[in-house]
């Protein structure tokens, strides 16, 4: 076998000890883990910042890549979370005794081990580990090259604290960048259960037509806001502008704005000095650039067809100016990537409508999409925002990191 395949078959082989490891056991790696961020903090910034180093300062993907004391405060803290939820192994899901006396139990088991392939955010690789040890799966990453000094740094982190309390390194392996080695990967099926995709939307389709594992995709975030025509204008600008301009870089900041007609001039005029003071790019449609120019709004410009359904990731966003409800869901429907969408709305029939018509992993009534995410929910950490339907859907933490098993325990009994 190549190297890389023995590793992966050293990684399956660790996986058990895990498994079978008390949850205490796997908290104590954590706790380890928390800790080495802090007092580490100096070198792995530096670390970091040989990788940001070789980012443009304008490029939208230089903030997913920083790391901060800030930031490293708040990944050490999400690990300490992620120790504070239930272990979603071993829970009894149902129990039951067949006529014949058979004693049958569903209960939930690890998967296995996890191959998470993902772009530009470190941050991703404590995640990860932390959620994955948590819950008692060994862990394939493969990060991209453009933080490879910084996640490698952080996987030393990680190897220390299993080291410590008695487990294998191996059980949080860290691939090389090349490019190459993302197909062993993908068809690596003797010794990865389960392939977890993070990144671009050129990173999904290449997973999705490519592996061999099964897959579970944390798709691309194309966010809409809708901006109702009895919305409260005060209201719907705080959320938009939140939405856009508090972290422009993640899956959940809003893209495009959309405006019923005819509140569509009022709240123009009232979001443009904040969105101006961001300085975002406004890529309007016809009505909407009209109302945006007259206020002399400077980063403007008419929306083409690719300014709809695109993800910026950046201070950028479209804005479609619609008739109604109907106008604005087809809109969506349309465009949307199923990964977060709100309306802002002072009409409850209107805004349940939309709740229960639009099909995404999380919709919003009068709240920032900015809300989707692993630790906001109350789940620790996130590996992603799965935007398919089967098996997990929305942030994809610690509870979807189990399967089931089915255990009989008999007298003799045959069939």
């Amino acid at each position: 076998m190549s190297p890389i395949l023995t590793q992966f078959q050293r990684t399956r082989f660790a996986a058990s000890s895990l498994a079978m490891a008390k949850g205490d056991s796997r908290n104590e790696v954590l706790a380890s883990l928390a800790e080495l961020i802090r007092v580490n903090m100096a070198k792995i910034l530096k670390e970091n910042q040989q990788d940001v180093a070789r980012i443009a300062t304008d490029h939208p993907m230089r903030d997913r890549l920083l790391l901060t004391q800030e930031r490293l405060g708040a990944l050490a803290d999400s690990v300490i979370s992620v120790m504070q939820l239930p272990d979603p192994a071993g829970q009894v899901l149902s129990k039951k005794t067949l006529p014949n006396g058979l004693e049958l139990s569903k209960i939930t088991v690890p998967l296995g081990v996890v191959g998470v392939i993902f772009e530009s955010r470190p941050n991703v690789t404590i995640d990860v580990a932390a959620l994955c040890i948590r819950s008692g799966n060994a862990v394939v990453l493969r990060g991209g090259s453009d933080a490879f000094h910084t996640n490698t740094i952080l996987v030393q982190m990680i190897h220390r604290a299993l080291e410590k309390h008695g487990f294998s390194t191996d059980l949080v392996y860290l691939m090389p960048t090349d490019r190459a080695h993302v197909t062993t990967l993908l068809t690596a099926v003797k010794f990865i259960d389960v392939i977890i995709p993070r990144g671009s939307e050129a990173l999904i389709q290449r997973v999705r037509k490519e592996s061999l594992v099964p897959t579970i995709e944390t798709g691309a975030g194309v966010c809409h806001t809708y901006v109702a025509a009895s919305a409260e204008l005060s209201m719907a600008v705080n959320i938009v502008v939140n939405a856009k301009v508090s972290r422009p870089s993640v899956c959940n900041s809003l893209d495009t704005i959309v405006l019923h007609q005819s509140i569509a001039a009022e709240f123009l005029r009232l979001v443009a000095v904040p969105l101006q003071n961001y300085s975002v790019k406004i890529y309007a449609d016809n009505v909407a650039f009209e109302t945006l120019a007259q206020v002399s709004y400077p980063f403007l410009e008419r929306a083409t067809e690719s300014d709809f359904g695109r993800e910026f990731l950046d201070f950028a966003c479209s804005i479609k100016v619609v008739r109604d409800l109907p106008e604005a869901l087809a809109h969506i429907t349309n465009y949307s990537s199923r990964h977060s969408e709100a309306i802002v709305s002072s009409d409850e029939i209107e805004a349940k409508f939309f709740l229960s018509t639009v099909d995404a992993a999380a919709v919003y009534w009068n709240a920032s999409t900015r809300f989707t995410d692993g630790g906001e929910f109350g789940l620790g950490a996130e590996i992603g925002i799965s935007t398919q339907k089967l098996h997990a859907r929305g942030p994809f933490a610690l509870e979807k990191l189990v399967t089931e098993k089915w255990i009989g325990i008999g007298q003799g009994q045959i069939r």
